[in-house]
């Protein structure tokens, strides 16, 4: 008699064949439908994404890495140069935490705000869940005891989801244009902080989608740090030499602290969005 033969696994339980490139499209998918039902499970309908360097750190953590360094200098009768230029970069990296308090400071008066609106979670902040900038976001929400979503990407030098995430709303992804998509797709404002390529990368492909009409609804964009964004990019250069028109010029503002930027963005998400930012009423 002959043995019974054991069931085939399942396609869809079979981790190798998911994994292999035959299977893309289904990771793929997957990277669309998982967010989906998180973020309509926790009733999240729109954010206001924060973008900028994954490099900056807070002002706290910078000046005990420098007094430390300071520390070393004067025990050493003649400091090496490694030493000198770990200062240096020290010094840089502590004028630049001003971004992360700034980044703090703000995604704490926006979810003060969002807080108070009829509609529970709307303009929720979101970050790419990872350090810097990122960390400062979710931090400044959870400061203020809202939500805040952090979309993490696979990186090969590993990028971990900073501790400020609400673990609900903790997303790791494979796909760099499908993390784009979730930023893009729910959000309602965009403000960008210093950064590099990453955050280059991010402002120009929204701009690019603003501009060719691609994105229909209203969407803010408020680049923090003029100075810092005026010396990156010459917009109003870029206007003068008809490389874009004076209507695109007009996608962004800047904003220098976190009450101007506050102030704007609540002024526009009123004058775009009046149903999701009517107001509770405090009176009985």
């Amino acid at each position: 008699m002959a043995k019974q033969k054991r069931r085939a696994e399942k396609a869809y339980k079979n981790l190798e064949f998911l994994n292999s490139p035959d299977a893309r499209v289904i990771r793929l998918v997957s990277e669309f439908l998982e967010p989906a039902r998180r973020f309509r499970h926790q009733n999240i309908k729109d954010t206001i994404v924060f973008f900028g360097s994954a490099r900056m750190k807070s002002r706290r953590t910078v000046l005990q890495h420098l007094r430390e360094l300071e520390r070393k200098a004067k025990l050493a009768k003649k400091p090496p140069r490694t030493v000198q230029k770990a200062i240096e970069a020290a010094q840089t990296e502590l004028q630049m935490s001003r971004y992360y308090e700034d980044a703090v400071k703000l995604a704490k008066l926006l979810t003060q705000w969002s807080k108070k609106l009829y509609h529970q979670h709307r303009f929720v902040v979101c970050s790419g869940g990872g350090p810097g900038i990122m960390e400062a976001a979710n931090k400044g929400a959870k400061l203020a005891g809202g939500k805040s979503i952090g979309l993490n990407i696979s990186l090969p030098f590993e990028q971990s989801p900073n501790p400020f995430v609400t673990d609900d709303l903790n997303f790791e992804f494979h796909y760099f244009f499908m993390r784009k998509f979730w930023f893009v797709y729910l959000a309602k404002a965009l403000v960008m902080f210093p950064g590099g390529f990453g955050t280059m990368d991010e402002l120009f492909e929204v701009l690019t989608l603003l501009q060719t009409g691609k994105i229909k609804k209203k969407v803010t964009v408020v680049l923090y740090g003029k100075d810092y964004w005026q010396n990156m990019v010459k917009f109003d250069r870029l206007v003068e030499l008809h490389m874009i028109s004076p209507e695109d010029r007009r996608l962004l503002v800047f904003a220098d602290t976190p009450q101007e930027a506050f102030d704007y963005l609540v002024k526009d998400m009123r004058r775009n969005y009046p149903k999701e930012t009517s107001e509770e009423s405090t009176t009985g």
